[in-house]
């Protein structure tokens, strides 16, 4: 009895001891596998007032923008409604093409539409796939030719590594971004269009009787991150552009091919906290340019590879469905199938001058409970000068004051807008340095009126709300 015992606990040590020895092991695999995971993931903060580079990690490495392909189809919607070629309440037709996308999406059945306003709306919350491409069909005649003026488009803005080749991200070889064009189109929605920057900071809305909730997890969470969006696909991993205001401090901060969609959210976390009470006070000059009026003229100078081009290591997958947990699920890009797309050959431009975006030194990580905590670089990069560029529109334009500093002018146009928000509901703020007796000075304007008399009028309705002004043609 005491052997037969004895060889019962012998055994039983054993068994425990190898099973002990087998979940090391599972545990060191699954460890090296995150690892392997986590080393493909790119990220870059940048200081949006001076365009200093706080954080960078692989940010010109070429990724799968997922749904950030969304930003872009966004900029080119504020653009028309700034230059009045639509309006919030233009209907956006649904194709069957568009329809037809794979979730998540708004559900507009074949030959519906819906105003642009909640187009956009679907597409900053729910990041909603059939109201990208329905957009992007309605301003460029077709996706393919949408896709083209996107990229011509982030040619002017200086996104060198990017190629888009539809309106909403779902899996295209051909497509592919970087953390850093991702971080200079962000900036460039808030400096361009910051009449329309609001929609990015919205959490919900109503579609009908639905409340539709955003993806967004930042929102609310983080104190000062007004947006932008959120993107998911199998081979892109988790993917997130934040732009944080917070005083007189502001970043644009990237995370993309993250493990889950939890370890993005406390990677951007840990990037915020760290880097946000770096982030200079002074500065907010234009860090991107606009770039031409007109995408299509620009279309035909864009570089485009003859064949697919070289993409990440990774070719996307024929569907989105595998997350890690149930806390990880994002509705964007799932269960899709490939589709390849053909390419246009043209040729290469010079591109605008953009901001100066060095790459900062890259700190070592340590591990503060749930989230990833980024030591202190040493030593800190020098502020990089951004380059100075244009972004004043042409034409009619409505200027309503002026001041002795940039950020005067600019809150005098904050608060025109919000004085008369139908008034101005598609014009673009900004503001001109002028010199007078040594002294600079800045205009406070308002521009995307298509002609004199649309500025008259807009003047002629300020006038009326008490608000002095006049229209002038620069």
């Amino acid at each position: 009895m005491r052997q037969a015992l004895s060889g019962f606990v012998s055994k039983s040590a054993f068994s425990f001891k190898a099973i002990m020895v087998a979940a090391l092991a599972v545990t060191i695999v699954a460890a090296d596998a995150a690892s392997a995971l986590a080393a493909k993931s790119a990220a870059i903060v940048v200081d949006a007032k001076t365009g200093k580079v706080l954080y960078s990690a692989d940010a010109n490495g070429r990724r799968y923008p997922a749904s950030l392909t969304k930003m872009m189809t966004l900029y080119l919607t504020f653009e028309a409604l700034a230059k009045g070629r639509i309006s919030k309440n233009t209907p956006v037709p649904f194709s069957a093409h568009a329809s037809a996308e794979a979730p998540t999406k708004l559900g507009v059945r074949p030959g519906g539409s819906v105003p642009v306003e909640t187009a956009i709306l679907s597409i900053v919350t729910k990041s909603a796939n059939d109201s990208a491409t329905a957009l992007g069909e309605m301003l460029g005649g077709s996706e393919d030719n949408f896709a083209r003026m996107m990229t011509a488009k982030a040619r002017q803005l200086g996104m060198n590594g990017t190629v888009f080749r539809n309106a909403n991200g779902l899996p295209d070889p051909g497509q592919f971004t970087t953390a850093h064009d991702m971080a200079m189109l962000g900036i460039a929605l808030r400096e361009h269009y910051p009449q329309y920057y609001g929609y990015f900071s919205q959490r919900s809305f109503l579609y009908g009787r639905q409340r539709i909730n955003g993806h967004n997890r930042l929102l609310g969470r983080i104190k000062g991150v007004d947006g932008i969006k959120t993107g998911y696909t199998r081979a892109s991993g988790y993917n997130l552009v934040s732009s944080v205001a917070d005083g007189d401090r502001r970043l644009v901060a990237v995370v993309m091919g993250g493990a889950s969609g939890r370890s993005r959210d406390n990677q951007m976390a840990a990037l915020i906290n760290t880097y946000l009470p770096r982030a200079s006070t002074r500065g907010g000059g234009d860090l991107i340019a606009k770039g031409n009026d007109n995408p299509i003229k620009t279309l035909a100078k864009v570089f485009l590879p003859k064949h697919e081009a070289p993409t990440p290591d990774e070719k996307p997958a024929t569907d989105d469905t595998v997350v890690a947990s149930a806390d990880d699920v994002e509705d964007d890009t799932q269960q899709v199938a490939e589709e390849t797309k053909p390419v246009i050959q043209v040729k290469k431009v010079k591109t605008v001058a953009v901001a100066a975006m060095a790459p900062a030194p890259q700190p070592q990580e340590t591990t503060s409970q749930a989230v990833t905590a980024y030591a202190e670089p040493a030593p800190a990069a020098p502020a990089v000068d951004p380059v100075k560029t244009s972004s004043v529109p042409s034409g009619w334009v409505v200027q309503v004051a002026s001041s002795p500093t940039k950020s005067g002018a600019q809150s005098l146009l904050d608060q025109t807008a919000k004085q008369a928000p139908k008034v101005l509901a598609d014009a673009s703020g900004f503001t001109v340095a002028f010199d007078k007796d040594g002294t600079t000075y800045y205009r406070a304007r308002f521009g995307g009126f298509g002609s004199k008399n649309a500025a008259w009028k807009a003047c002629d309705a300020l006038k009326r709300k008490k608000i002095s002004c006049y229209a002038v043609e620069q």
